[in-house]
């Protein structure tokens, strides 16, 4: 046992130097900007309108044309559904790196749950529908339409719904991502029990992830 807590106290003792180091340096990782990303989903809405379709399309052809973002944009439109915190929606990854996530997430149909508690700030860019967020202690809730943007700060937590008519989102999140993965995959494993899609995450999640780490994007 002793052996055990030295081992750990050891770990510790390493890691928490690097964490920091990497904590202090998070900033100089970040490809994307909240700023850039709200400027360009609502230049989407406006040449769109409700056509979400091509909404998604404008956005992912600009950001496969800047040359900060091309190499680290992945332009197969692969629909995955996703169980989390007791929602459920599909998502398509145009980006997943360490620190970083640039997805488009929604459903037709509605959906609630629990947003999680994470290790990364999370800008919600709403392109279609409304969403809606509630924390403890609130009488009224939040509420976010199109062209709005909901900001989930890191180590918060609320619950959240899009209603009936469906939402679509370009959700963003900057942080520390590996430690997000946790929330995604729990309902698959103790509730859904779909293995298939849990696979089909795993693999496109972890095939950009790594893609970008070796292009040279922590």
């Amino acid at each position: 046992m002793a052996r055990i807590l030295t081992l750990l106290a050891l770990l510790v003792g390493v890691l928490s130097p690097l964490v920091y180091f990497l904590e202090s340096r998070l900033e100089s990782f970040y490809i994307f900007s909240p700023d850039s990303l709200h400027d360009l989903a609502k230049r989407g809405i406006a040449a769109h309108g409700n056509d979400t379709r091509s909404v998604v399309q404008y956005i992912v052809d600009e950001l496969h044309a800047q040359p900060t973002t091309s190499a680290f944009v992945n332009l197969d439109e692969e629909w995955i559904f996703n169980n989390a915190g007791g929602a459920m929606g599909a998502m398509y990854i145009i980006h997943a790196s360490v620190t970083e996530y640039l997805i488009i997430f929604g459903t037709a149909i509605g959906t609630e749950g629990h947003t999680g508690r994470h290790t990364a700030d999370d800008y919600f860019h709403i392109l279609f529908g409304t969403q809606l967020a509630y924390e403890p202690g609130s009488y009224e809730p939040e509420v976010y339409t199109q062209g709005s943007v909901h900001h989930l700060r890191r180590g918060t937590v609320k619950q959240y719904k899009m209603p009936d008519e469906g939402c679509f989102a370009l959700e963003y999140a900057r942080g520390w991502i590996p430690p997000m993965l946790f929330f995604g995959f729990a309902d698959g494993l103790t509730s859904t029990l779909d293995l298939p899609t849990l696979w089909r995450m795993t693999y496109v999640t972890g095939r950009e992830m790594l893609g970008n780490l070796a292009g040279g994007k922590f």
